[in-house]
Parts: structure tokens; sequence; C-alpha cells
């Protein structure tokens, strides 16, 4: 396969390949000249700005942008101030800055997102130059001012202006500057002729490149590396410097023998090389200068620019696109000419094996008694993911799958993982979607970050069916896609609501972690209220589709699907939405349509508003609740008047809802409160706010048994109660001449059990005997019991031949009494017989 090495430069003991990625699709009239071009890395968009510095009404400059293989994306006239310089950011948003130190940030298409300021002094002293840079945090912007002063920003997402300080000896902008990001800390290093400098955030210090020769002279151009470790300096007498970021160590020193400074410098290093290189372009010719003092020289028959990626440089002219790397380690072993590695042998074996020749066995046995096919096998996987041609993929990877047959233990892991990644890749490098990226990018950039930029750029259908190949789950990877597809859709403002609405659901389903609302919201955003409302439906959390319908000003429709929730905290925050948002009429015209959220907002406000809940029943004419409202409240006043004119409210809203007891009986309260403050008034008894029963309690607890009787007459109190308050009244002052009137009084009409028990309770045996024979003779053996006195007992129980009787006293017996236990079992037994 010799022709793979065709295209093969050697630069020391590395070689340095170009491969063709792309004849590009646009057609650039003026080819690059006069343009402002800036190419984002990872295989990213490009942007051209025409003629920046024309200024005139009628012919404005043209900003144009494209996707790397020149498909067109945007292209609008540019109608802001003066730009100075373009760059892209880390999620492939276009940084336009301007002379008076504003940026204007737009998407891929071209719709603008928004903007901010390098500060008020830049407006006055005018933007220079600037640069866009990546950082561990963000997207950065520094600038250089007529001033000759320079500002920072880290992080444009985050943005925290630092001013560095003044370089002593400078006037206008330096002769090259750069920016470094070393230990965490980023840095400006200018030069300013021979003299180098580093401004960090409190100091400038001058610098010197160790090894650089005497004669180089000025420094007229710099560059950093990818990754930040690595610096060229480029000299006004043609040398070319290269050492370490942080100054500490040279790498070499190369006379280019051009003394004309490069339109562009960039280093050209694949990850965990030795050999790195650096990458000058000129007019008419492209310059690789490499470790080893040697060169590589290439013809430019075009205008291009130079993008630095993370393995190689692109070559973006106005006819095609190229990728300048070092040809990897493991391609070199399979394909230079007459090399004996393992993967070299395997590839040979494979193809005399496709030729039906013995000399595939000859190689193979080759490769075993090194016991290398393992070996062999790794490398030809390893060389397919680093070939772009995707017949040198399948040559290798038809190696590899026929080494891997005579292996036992071989695991098909990373074979498998390698395939799969490739058809994803060679599908992503197609013009019409134009993502030229190495399989060494992909890995740096990972699945996810792959699948987002896939999406950003409206190709879901390829994104969706790449997550569905490599199996990412679902919540991962169609979903996601499936819910940013939904949020351009609801955007097509040539298709209906419904039709939109039918097609998201449609497409979604019930997609796992897609949610509606997400959805909706973004179609709210866009003006769509009416398509929001549609997408709601098809939400089936409740918690989601509520606080959007509130945000959209329909209460009601937010209020009805609170309530279906059955989430009766969701429909509490309805209610105090709509309470702050409505006028008072109109909040409680609004519940009374709502049964369930107006209970929750009474139950609220019985706890809470106890004044609004009145209101409530007013606006409702609801008297009966509004009467029980006065009730309730009559308890909180502690002036008496005031309680009284609280109850006759609702005495006076009883009688509206025709509830009579209701009214009778807070009428009767409010005698008691009177007749309880008359007392307090003459005894100070301290009756006040007591209920009858207690009142009467303590009536006759103080002996006014006048007063008790009264109310007993005027409030009917039932005759039985009263007895038993006045016999446990008289029971508990001990006063037994009065309890004695008490039970001639009249006949009782509790009977006259309960002051034997009573008596017995104060244990005033004697006492309780004057009342055993009143008792009725069904009660007559408890009251002889509850003496003690089992003869009587005993007695009253024969004499009514009560069988339940005679055992109740049998049970109080002791084994002393044997004539009286003879006694009740004779009777029993006679009983019995009859």
């Amino acid at each position: 396969m010799a022709f793979v090495t065709a295209n093969w430069n050697p630069l020391g003991e590395a070689f340095y390949r170009k491969t063709e990625l792309y004849d590009m699709c646009w057609k650039l009239r003026d080819g690059l000249r006069d343009c402002l071009v800036a190419a984002a890395p990872y295989g990213g968009p490009i942007a051209l700005l025409r003629e920046p510095q024309r200024r005139s009404p009628s012919s404005r400059p043209q900003l144009e942008i494209y996707s790397a293989s020149g498909v067109g994306m945007a292209n609008f006239p540019w109608k802001s101030g003066p730009v100075v310089q373009l760059g892209w950011t880390v999620c492939d948003e276009l940084l336009c800055i301007q002379e008076d130190g504003s940026v204007l940030i737009y998407d891929l298409f071209g719709s603008f997102k928004r903007h901010f300021s390098m500060g008020q002094e830049v407006v006055q002293s005018q933007v220079l130059e600037a640069k866009v840079f990546h950082s561990p945090y963000g997207t950065g912007v520094a600038i250089v001012t007529g001033s000759s002063r320079f500002t920072l920003a880290t992080n444009i997402d985050d943005l925290k202006l630092r001013r560095l300080p003044e370089v002593p000896g400078l006037q206008g902008a330096p002769s090259c500057w750069a920016v470094l990001t070393q230990d965490r800390q980023t840095k400006v290093l200018l030069a300013n002729g021979p003299d180098l400098f580093i401004l960090d955030n409190t100091s400038c210090t001058a610098v010197c490149p160790p090894g650089l020769s005497p004669q180089a002279g000025s420094i007229i151009h710099m560059s950093v590396s990818f990754s930040y470790k690595y610096l060229a300096l480029f000299t006004d007498t043609g040398h070319l410097w290269t050492g370490s970021a942080n100054l500490q160590d040279k790498v070499t020193e190369v006379n280019t023998k051009v003394r004309m400074p490069p339109k562009e410098m960039v280093w050209c290093r694949r990850p965990k090389s030795q050999q790195p290189s650096v990458v000058l372009l000129w007019d008419n010719h492209l310059l690789v200068a490499g470790v080893c003092n040697d060169t590589i020289q290439f013809p430019i028959d075009e205008q291009c620019v130079c993008v630095s990626e993370l393995d190689g440089v692109r070559i973006i002219g106005p006819s095609r696109q190229e990728l300048l790397q070092e040809v990897p380690l493991v391609c070199q072993d399979i394909f230079k000419i007459a090399s004996m590695a393992p993967g070299a042998l395997l590839l040979e074996a494979h193809r005399e094996y496709e030729k039906s020749s013995q000399k595939a066995d000859e190689y193979l046995r080759e490769i075993k008694e090194q016991s290398m096919l393992g070996e062999a096998v790794r490398q030809c996987v390893e060389a397919a993911g680093h070939e772009y041609d995707s017949n040198t993929q399948k040559s290798l990877l038809r190696a590899a799958s026929f080494g891997k047959c005579f292996l036992t233990d071989f695991s098909p892991d990373h074979f498998l993982t390698t395939c799969r990644e490739l058809r994803v890749l060679n599908a992503i490098r197609e013009s019409c979607v134009g993502l030229p990226l190495t399989h060494t990018q992909f890995k740096q950039m990972t699945l996810q970050v792959l699948i987002d930029r896939l999406v950003y750029r409206q190709f879901c259908p390829l994104a969706i069916e790449i997550c569905r190949y490599l199996k990412i789950p679902e919540y991962q990877g169609v979903s996601r896609v499936l819910k940013h597809w939904a949020s351009c859709k609801v955007q097509q403002k040539d298709l209906s609501d419904e039709a939109i609405a039918r097609a998201v659901c449609l497409k979604v389903g019930d997609s796992p972690g897609v949610s509606y609302s997400h959805i909706a919201a973004r179609a709210y955003e866009c003006g769509r209220t009416e398509l929001a409302i549609k997408l709601l439906d098809y939400e089936a959390r409740s918690g989601e589709q509520v606080p959007l319908l509130l945000k959209m000003k329909r209460s009601q429709l937010a209020l009805s699907k609170a309530v279906e929730s059955g989430d009766t905290d969701l429909v509490y925050t309805v209610v105090t939405y709509l309470k702050n948002e409505m006028n008072r009429g109109d909040f409680f015209m609004t519940l009374r349509n709502q049964p369930v959220a107006l209970s929750l907002y009474r139950q609220f406000c019985k706890l809470q508003e106890p004044e609004t809940l009145k209101d409530l029943y007013n606006q409702d004419d609801d008297h009966q609740e509004l009467a029980n409202y006065y009730v309730t409240a009559s308890y909180r006043e502690k002036r008496l008047e005031t309680r009284l004119s609280v109850l006759q409210s609702a005495v006076d809203e009883y009688n509206k809802a025709k509830n009579e007891f209701a009214a009778k009986v807070t009428e009767d309260e409010m005698r008691l409160l009177r007749f309880q403050r008359k007392l307090d008034d003459e005894k100070g008894a301290g009756l006040l706010g007591l209920s009858l029963q207690a009142t009467m309690e303590a009536l006759l607890a103080l002996g006014l048994h006048k007063q008790a009787e009264q109310l007993y007459r005027d409030f009917r109190v039932p005759d039985k109660r009263y007895w038993w308050l006045k016999l446990k009244s008289l029971a508990e002052k001990e006063e037994w001449e009065e309890l004695e009137k008490f039970s001639k009084s009249k006949k009782s009409p509790i009977g006259y059990l309960p002051f034997v028990e009573i008596c017995m309770k104060s244990h005033n045996k004697y006492e309780a005997k004057k009342y055993v024979t009143k008792v009725t003779p069904e009660q007559k053996v408890k009251a002889h019991l509850a003496i003690g006195d089992l003869e009587g007992a005993a007695d009253a129980a024969i004499e009514r031949r009560n069988e339940a009787e005679m055992g109740a006293v049998l049970s109080r017996c002791s084994t002393s009494d044997c004539l009286l236990i003879d006694k009740l079992n004779r009777a029993k037994s006679a009983a019995a017989k009859k």
C-alpha cells in the first residue's frame, strides 16, 4: 500500500502529511482577501467578515457563517461598529469585538444572543488589537487599547474585567503578543522590539527566552501551542525560537532565512508527541519547522488561513481544506516501506489471504513466532482510527478481524468500539454535515459534546441515529435530542399551533427525560401562547404545568389544573398567586367556580386570615357560616360589650339563615354572659366565660344556691342534671344536713341510690344508711352492697327471688359468712325449682 505514504514528508524522525478534507462548497468571488476570518477548532464553523473597515451606510461589510465544509449557515450585512476581531467560544458562538470595546455574540445561524463591554475607558481609547482564547475557566477575550493598556476577561459567561499593569516604554500596540494560561492563571506575553514582557494581575516582568541568539533581532510574531505548553517566537532576522511556554526551556532555534513576517504562525503537534513543530504561512508558501532544525515547504497557490487543532493544523483556502498533521507512530510502523512491525505483517498477511496466496500463512507464522499477534491486531485497530480515508480504514479493520480469528483470549471490545466510532466519524465528516473530526479530537471532545453540536446545528435525525447506534441511554441521548428538536420546532412560523403540537406529541411521545413544560416554555418565549397551552395538555405532571400557566397569565386554567392534580400545596400556590394578582372581588368570584379551591382557602383563612374569611362569607351571602364566624370571633373579644355585640350579629345572621335553634342558643349565651357579669360585679365570683353547667357548679360551690336555682329555672336545666350537680356539690362540702333537706324537698328525679353512693364516696356510712330505705326495690341490693350490709342485700335479693342479685351477693361473701352463703344457696335452689 505504497500510495498511503505518497503524501508523507519526513521531518527529522517524524513524518508529516497533508490530507484533503473537503472541496469547499462555498463560492467566494474574491477568495479570502480583505476578510476577517475566524474558524473554530474541533472541525468548527467558519466566520468571514468582508471588508471590515468599510463604513459607508450604503455599502456595509457582509458577515457570513459557514460550516467547515463551506455550506452556508448565515449571511447578513454588518450594521454595527467597526470590527477588530472575530472568534468562537467553546459552545460555537461567534464573538465580534468592535473598536469601542463592545463584544457582540451571535449563534451559528446569525441570531443575536447578547453583548457586553470590555470597559468604559475603552470607548475613548479604542481597541487596537484583540484575541479570543480558551482557558480552564471558559472562553476569554483580551484587548490592547490605544493607550497601550491590556484588559482581560477570563470567562465571558462570568464577566470579570481585569486591567493589567502598564508596560514601560510601550507606545501603541506591541509588535506581537499572546495570551498564556499557566497554573490556572491567565497572563499576557508581549514583545516590544527585542524586549519581552509578561503581564499578570499585579506586575509587568521583563523576561528573556533561554538560548535565543544575540543576533536574532526583534520579535515580530509569537504563537502558543493548543495546550499552552509550548511557545514559538519569530524575529525580524528570520529566526524561529521554540521552547516551553514558561520560558524555562529551549527546544530549538531554526533560521528560516525568510525575514518577512509570516501572516500566520501556529503549532502542529499531536498529543504525547516528542516532535512538535511550528507551521508558518506566507502568501506563496507554507513552512513546517521541527525540533531537528529541518523544515518542510509546501507551495501555496491561494490565500489561506490556518486553524490550530489538538492534533494538527487545518489549512482553509477558497477552494479546498486540508489537514496537516504529524503521522501517528502506529501508522508509521504499519505503512513505512519495509516495515517489519507486527501490524505491517498482519496487513500484508491479509492482502495475501485475499489473493488466496500461501504467503498469508508465512506472514502469520512469523507474527506468531514472535508472540505478537495480539499486538498486531491492536496496531491495525489503532491505525484505522487515525486514518481519514474510509478505504484505508476498511483494509486495516479487515486485517485486524482476520488476525483476531487466530486468537483465543482476545477481547473484541476495542475492535467493536473503534468500528462504531469510525462509522459515526465518517457520517459526520460528510460535506452536508461538515464536522471533520479526527479520532483523537473525537475522544477528547466526548460523544455527549458531539451529540450537542449536531443538535445545535439542527442535525437532529442524524443525532438520534447515532444515539441509537451507539446505544446511549435514552435520557442522555434520544430524549435530549428530541427536547432540543421540539424547542426548535415550536419556532417554525409557517405551521399552525395545532400542527406543531400534534407533530411534537407524535415525535416525542412519552420519551423519558423530555418535559413538555420545557417545550411549552420555549413556545411561550417565542410569543406562541396558544401553542404553549396545547403542549401543556400533554404534560403529565401538574407541578410542571401550573407555574408556566401562571407565568402566561392563564390563572383560571392554572387553578383548574391544580385542583385536578389533587395536590393541595399546588392549589395553595395558585390561590396565593391569584390573591396577589387580582382585586378582591374578582378573586372571590374565581374561587366560587372552584369549590375545592374555595374550601382549601377557607381552611387557610380560618388559621391565618379570619377577617378575609368574613369577607368571603359576605361575598357568598352565606349567613350560616357568617354566623358561625361571629360566634367564633366573639371568644377572641375581651370586653363583654364587644362580645355581646358580635353575638348579636351572629343571632341576626342565624335568623337570616332561618336557623332558629342556633339563634335561640346564641341568645341564651348572651343572657348567661349578662348574668355572669352581674354576679361578678355583686359577688366577685369570676364566672364570666364559663359554660352554664360550670357556672352552676361554681355557684353551688360558693353556696349561692338561690342564684343556681334561678339559672336552673331560667335556662330550663333538666331536673336530673340539676339534682346531680347539687348532690355532688353538697357532698364535696360535707353539708349533710342540707343534703338531707334537699332529698326531702321533693321526689328525687335521679332516685336515691346516687345519694348512697355519693355518701360512701365521702366515707360517710352513717349518712348513706339514711337513704337506703328510700331506694326503689330494684336498687335495694346495690344500695345494701354499697354500704357493706350483706345481710340486708341477701334479704332483698331473696325477697325479689332474683338469681342474678343473689349471685352478686354471694360473690361478695367471704368464707366466714357460711350461714349467709347456705341461706342464699337454698334460696337460689328454691327459685330454680319454681
